[in-house]
């Protein structure tokens, strides 16, 4: 793989700002979609959390139609969808909706955590769904299956059809932040979307993928993408005013919107320097050139087709700027 070119592509959690409602992150995802589209990134995913007031995006199902209609060609999909909470058939349907209405664009990106909290998590259990995150390969499998329109003999789900009809199909990921999600990518012949923002050393496991991927009939080679959190700012100085707010989010233990910062003379009022140099998951910051070199070097790292780029901070203007700069210095 040549240095510089790895795909960009967009994580996007639809974060929530301090004065700020849900549905204007919501509505700011969707902004956000439509200049990704313009700048030439490759996919748009959105995820799916629970119980958490600063991150707007608990239905990807629902967003991504709203994005898909708003867009022109950029694929879009979930980031993903955590399956541990939901029927393979209903999941499925979704999906086959959206594809039907934006045919070859669709992404399915699906995951086995929860997304939230263990109360929400046990919620979601408590309404008889087995599909949990025990029987998660066996729900991946039969959902590739009810996608391709293959028929499954055994099980609750034998006969059954996912419909509507659709002559294509949404592409398939698995996410990933430990080995056991890697290893049932690489069982099902699925592509790998590793979470370097959540897990900073992927870079191995990816590698045993594909070592022991199984090829599968839409997908005869492994492909890795990479999550990474990234805050690309014009100068050095907004960059750190940036990973304020989301560093002061964090060590709130996520609760709440993300806060502003803005009005913090020096940012090591709200945070020691040593704390800022090793922010408190693996993270890429600072100005273009810095961040372009630093991205590459983790693509290299994880021999990855494709990056996918998370930016969460206060100022929507700033996070859109961000992704602007980034694409930008790749294209130079």
């Amino acid at each position: 793989m040549g240095l510089y070119i790895v795909r960009l592509s967009v994580l996007d959690q639809s974060p929530v700002s301090e004065g700020t409602t849900p549905s204007e992150a919501l509505r700011n995802s969707i902004q956000l979609a439509i200049r990704a589209d313009e700048l030439g990134y490759y996919r748009y995913w959105v995820a799916e959390h629970h119980g958490m007031h600063g991150l707007a995006g608990s239905s990807p199902e629902i967003l991504i139609g709203h994005i898909a209609e708003n867009t022109k060609s950029i694929r879009v999909g979930s980031g993903g969808v955590m399956l541990s909470h939901y029927s393979p058939l209903k999941v499925a349907e979704n999906f086959k909706v959206l594809e039907a209405l934006h045919p070859n664009r669709i992404d399915l990106g699906l995951g086995r955590a929860p997304g939230s909290d263990a109360r929400t998590a046990y919620a979601f259990q408590s309404t008889g769904n087995s599909s949990g995150s025990e029987n998660y390969l066996e729900s991946v499998l039969a959902l590739r299956q009810l996608l391709s329109g293959k028929t499954i003999h055994t099980g609750p789900l034998s006969g059954v059809e996912a419909l509507p009809s659709t002559p294509s199909s949404p592409e398939i990921w698995l996410l990933a932040s430990s080995d056991g999600s890697a290893s049932v990518a690489a069982h099902s012949g699925l592509p790998l979307s590793w979470a370097h923002f959540i897990n900073g050393h992927g870079a191995a496991t990816c590698d045993l993928y594909r070592e022991h991927y199984s090829p599968s009939e839409q997908h005869p080679d492994p492909s890795v993408s990479v999550g990474v959190s990234v805050l690309c700012a014009d100068s050095d100085k907004e960059a750190r005013q940036m990973l304020s707010s989301l560093e002061v989010w964090r060590s709130s233990g996520l609760r709440g919107p993300i806060p502003d910062t803005s009005h913090v003379k020096d940012v090591n009022e709200e945070l020691d320097n040593q704390r800022f140099q090793s922010p408190s998951r693996p993270m890429v910051i600072g100005t273009p050139e810095i961040v372009k070199n630093e991205l590459c070097a983790i693509a290299d790292d994880y021999c990855a087709e494709e990056l996918l780029i998370v930016t969460i901070c206060f100022s929507h203007s700033q996070r859109l700027r961000s992704y602007e700069l980034i694409a930008e210095a790749f294209n130079n």
